[in-house]
């Protein structure tokens, strides 16, 4: 309607026709929508039309009405420490892509792969910092706990499914269902069936070294680290002040940390995945591994060699036997750190042992270990992160080695993770394909 049509509308208004109130009504209408609702949609990143319909798409939309909060459940994390660690990584990018929240999950300090009861569960927040995930991770993924859930009857199940026909696709196909309605009308999907290690992965390893940038080892275990590396270092100190020709006693002691796969249970599955991948370079002798750790190029010595080994399952006591001269190795028993280790349950004794190999000046593994493949992700994120960028060669910051992998001169090969890879398998069940 033309506002001219409002002449006959007076100031004081003694009398309004009918013409003129419906004037005034609009005129208040409009002053509220632009200046109540206007402000509240300018905050809005983008408008999408169709079909007549107006949507408006941002996360950060600001209502008086509270957003009410959705929950992601799944089973107790088994396996080894690392095989947890990816599988709790995955299960956070699961949540992050039905765009819930993980809850705290229960993790297992003890091994055993096929009894499941005998399974010990600890909680994730007795092993690492819970608000330091959540800090570090926001906007990425979070973790919450079960006190927050409003309604814990309020639950719907996903049950993965499992066996050759289970396909990637499938298992894709499921999540995005399982992210729209109806299923995302439950304040909890709880995924049921195997364990999260042993899903399909459908993201990229970039995005799981950003979930354990945000582990942290609690006090508890990184204080026990810290007393094996200063331990190393000590005795590196005295073995420099031994030897007249060393480096000036005012820099720092670097140490080598080798994680020495030569357990029994190892050499059985290494021969046999190498009959059934067709591989040769899995499996690494004690000598073989001693040799190329020696031919280092450019190892200065005298050095300490931190070797970390499955103390118990452990059957040859002749692993500090052999080693070439300036190679000082120790393990936990001759380090005087054995009793240390065995008061903690396996989880920790495990943590632990990673650690102090992920501080260390130079790092040896196997590229078909979990454990050492993790460690060698931490330290090319950790050089990234620094800004640098040679990140192979015997002169970069943090060197790792692959010794089962022979390199030039019969040394172990330079080792960095590929962090373009599409999924983490390489570095789940492992690669003789390493960047270097």
């Amino acid at each position: 309607m033309d506002l001219s049509n409002c002449k006959q509308l007076r100031l004081f208004g003694v009398h309004l026709n009918f013409l003129a109130a419906k004037c005034l009504l609009l005129v208040v209408i409009a002053l509220f929508l632009g200046t109540v609702l206007l402000p509240t949609f300018s905050g809005l990143s983008g408008v999408i039309q169709q079909n007549k319909f107006v949507l408006f798409h941002n996360r950060s939309f600001s209502s008086n009405q509270p957003v009410k909060q959705k929950f992601l459940e799944v089973p107790q994390i088994v396996w080894g420490l690392n095989n947890q660690k990816i599988a709790f990584a995955r299960a956070c990018l699961t949540a992050r892509m039905l765009n819930r929240t993980l809850l705290m999950p229960k993790l297992s300090a003890s091994l055993f792969y096929k009894d499941v009861e005998l399974l010990k569960p600890i909680s994730f927040d007795k092993v690492f910092q819970f608000e330091r995930f959540n800090s570090v991770c926001k906007g990425f993924v979070q973790l919450s706990r079960y006190s927050d859930v409003s309604n814990q009857s309020d639950v719907i199940e996903l049950q993965k499914g499992s066996g050759r026909r289970w396909t990637l696709e499938k298992d894709l196909e499921q999540l995005n269902q399982f992210s729209k309605h109806p299923y995302d009308a439950h304040e909890i999907v709880r995924i049921v069936g195997k364990n999260p290690f042993l899903w399909h992965d459908h993201w990229p390893t970039k995005d799981y070294a950003k979930v354990f940038e945000c582990l942290a080892l609690v006090e508890e275990i990184s204080t026990e680290a810290d007393k094996v590396v200063s331990k190393i270092r000590e005795i590196g100190m005295e073995d420099r002040s031994k030897n007249p020709m060393s480096s000036s006693l005012s820099e720092p002691v670097p140490f080598v940390a080798v994680h020495m796969r030569i357990e029994k249970d190892w050499m059985i599955h290494c021969k046999k995945l190498e009959q059934r991948l067709n591989i040769s370079e899995i499996c690494s002798s004690k000598e073989e591994i001693m040799a190329r750790v020696g031919n280092i190029d450019g190892l200065k010595t005298p050095v300490v060699v931190y070797l970390a080994v499955a103390d118990t399952l452990l059957e040859d006591n002749t692993v500090l036997n052999g080693w070439k001269d300036g190679l000082h190795p120790y393990e936990k028993k001759k380090l005087g750190v054995f009793d240390l280790y065995k008061k903690q349950p396996y989880l920790f004794q495990s943590a632990i042992d990673y650690e102090v190999c992920l501080r260390s000046d130079i790092f040896v593994g196997n590229s078909f270990s979990t454990f050492s493949s993790l460690i060698v992700l931490d330290r090319t994120q950790k050089m990234i992160k620094s800004g640098e960028t040679k990140l192979c060669g015997s002169d970069v910051r943090w060197p790792s080695y692959a010794y089962n992998i022979r390199g030039a001169g019969n040394s172990p090969h330079p080792w960095v993770t590929n962090m373009s890879d599409t999924s983490l398998t390489a570095i789940s069940y492992g690669s003789n394909h390493i960047s270097c």
